[in-house]
């Protein structure tokens, strides 16, 4: 850690109005980015983004300097993301039993997923990629976004998913192989 971030990070911890707002300014996209990445819709990627920070505020004090302030930022986006994902797919399972015991009217359309910073030739294929990615197991889909979309080194993965690094390598890895799997059985069906 330098002297600066140090020094940023002591001005954090002393309730520094301008040293959050600062904080936020430099990370807010990355973060924001992280998110989206996760849930699909720029929506929730906000609410998420300032839950995280709110969190960031919250926990500034306990922060021990492990870890780069931008890892640790990062994790909780992670961490806040996939809570927000376990907590969606429950609501969607009790919908369904809602739905199967006749009471249709409560059942939500889900959006389709789109990643606006993701250009694709069309939103089909789009689509067809986040199933892709939603299909993989959940530290599989995390390595994978975070290297793929918020290009992390293998080692800032690492320190995000506390990790080693060959655990890293071995699931982006296996997430490619499972991505390349759930894409050809899809292709191969037209």
């Amino acid at each position: 850690m330098t002297v600066t971030e140090s020094v940023f990070i002591t001005s954090l911890q002393n309730g520094d109005q301008q040293a959050f707002s600062r904080l936020i300014q430099l990370n807010q996209d990355r973060v924001f980015n992280t998110v989206l990445g996760f849930v699909k819709n720029a929506d929730e990627a906000n609410d998420l983004c300032q839950e995280v920070f709110i969190q960031v505020f919250r926990s500034i004090g306990s922060f021990k300097g492990e870890a780069g302030l931008s890892t640790w930022i990062y994790r909780i986006a992670v961490n806040k993301a996939l809570e927000h994902i376990r907590k969606q797919k429950k609501k969607r399972q009790t919908r369904w039993q809602l739905f199967s015991s006749g009471s249709e009217n409560m059942v939500e359309k889900v959006p389709d997923p789109v990643h606006p910073g993701l250009i694709l030739e069309d939103q089909e294929r789009s689509k067809q990629l986040f199933k892709a990615i939603d299909r993989l197991a959940e530290r599989q889909k995390t390595a994978l976004i975070l290297y793929q979309f918020e290009d992390l080194s293998y080692k800032e993965i690492a320190q995000v998913m506390e990790l080693s690094l060959a655990s890293v390598e071995s699931l982006i890895h296996r997430a490619r192989r499972n991505l390349k799997k759930h894409l050809t059985d899809y292709y191969e069906k037209y």
